[in-house]
């Protein structure tokens, strides 16, 4: 045989297989993509599994497969991928060969660094013949979502108002007096109602005496976290890692109410994933159900603002069904503007606190100038003694 028929029979090769994986290459590819669990922690671990197979006759020489995945989400390393990191997101490359017939499944560690809502919704599948003279691409459309809780906060590190919460750990709680329980009697105070008092005790003691009021777990806790880092803020959030520290303190406090049988919700006048623009509200309930809701509400939370947070108060001073609760404010700061809301919340009978926010190492270096100060105290009053 001549050396042009034995070309010329090689070039029929080359464009039969080429022709035949243009023709029939993607039949019987598919992919599927999804995490091992729904949701996790900040900081803690989970895996990504990919599934791709090949139904097809014919086998599938090299398949790639990419997307763009947030950089929240840091991939361990491992054989046949390819990471390129960006500022937010990475580009996820996977490199495959599929035999006909046969199925691959993929697991990729991956650690949670950032609390969100990560949704990998879109990928791109190219593959190609033997001798990489035709190549196809296939956009794809997928649903994997993996929601990241806020880590929350210690509770003991937290400089919350100090009567808002009683006794130690294992038994404090946010309180309101319950006036259907009584457990004594103290001395009158300016504001004390005189249906309260109690005139055995007060022709006892010469003075006047008021009942003292149990405190009780069965109200409702709402917890209100500001987005704005300062007073005259717009849209842009300078301070995220401050507003991500809210949300951690958010979530402790309404995890730790809850787990004492409380009713807790939240709100910001931040937005969601699911209602941009949309400020969030979540009403006050019991139960894992409702701890679950809290903490995937603040997964989706966006770090931008949706309207002024005295907007928000100024609503819910305004609604009829915020009445007798238990309102803990979460803040960078405190405006005229915000001081007005509040002062009518309290009016409309709710039991308001303010938590202002500091970083944590704000925080401790404030304690620990204070335990400066007070030890140079203790120390010249030894001196002068």
């Amino acid at each position: 045989m001549s050396i042009g028929w034995v070309l010329f029979i090689s070039f029929l090769i080359v464009l039969l297989q080429m022709l035949l994986f243009r023709w029939f290459g993607d039949r019987g590819l598919k992919y599927h993509r999804y995490f091992n669990k729904r949701a996790c922690y900040e900081g803690e671990e989970a895996e990504m599994i990919e599934r791709i197979a090949n139904r097809n006759l014919l086998p599938v020489p090299w398949l790639r497969l990419e997307s763009l995945i947030h950089a929240g989400l840091k991939f361990y390393s491992q054989a046949n991928l390819d990471i390129n990191d960006g500022s937010m997101f990475q580009n996820h490359k996977s490199l495959f060969s599929l035999m006909p017939y046969t199925q691959i499944t993929r697991r990729h560690r991956i650690r949670c660094l950032k609390r969100g809502c990560y949704r990998l919704s879109t990928a791109s599948l190219t593959w190609g013949d033997l001798l990489g003279l035709h190549r196809s691409t296939l956009k794809l459309t997928l649903d994997a979502e993996l929601l990241v809780y806020p880590k929350p906060a210690e509770l003991d590190e937290l400089q919350l108002p100090s009567h808002s919460w009683q006794g130690d750990i294992t038994v404090r709680r946010w309180i309101v007096e319950d006036p259907f329980m009584i457990s004594g009697v103290r001395e009158y105070r300016y504001g004390d109602p005189l249906n309260g008092v109690n005139w055995k005790a007060t022709a006892r003691s010469g003075k006047l005496q008021v009942h003292q009021h149990d405190y009780t777990a069965d109200h409702r806790l709402m917890i209100y976290l500001n987005v704005e880092d300062h007073e005259k803020m717009w849209s842009q959030v300078n301070d995220e890692p401050l507003f991500e520290y809210g949300l951690s303190c958010a979530a402790a406090i309404a995890e730790y109410a809850i787990r004492q049988g409380m009713e807790a919700g939240f709100a910001t006048n931040a937005y969601s994933v699911d209602a941009p623009k949309e400020p969030v509200r979540v009403e006050p309930g019991s139960g894992t159900e409702q701890l679950t809701l809290l903490l995937e509400t603040m997964a989706k939370v966006v770090v931008a603002r949706s309207i002024p947070f005295d907007t928000l108060l100024e609503e819910e001073a305004a609604d009829a069904y915020v009445r007798h609760r238990d309102i803990l404010i979460i803040s960078a700061y405190v405006s005229e503007k915000m001081e007005r809301p509040i002062d009518e919340l309290r009016r409309n009978g709710n039991a308001v606190e303010l938590f202002l926010l500091k970083k944590p190492a704000e925080a401790g270096e404030e304690g620990a100038a204070a335990e400066e100060a007070a030890a140079n105290a203790a120390r010249k009053a030894g001196e002068s003694a």
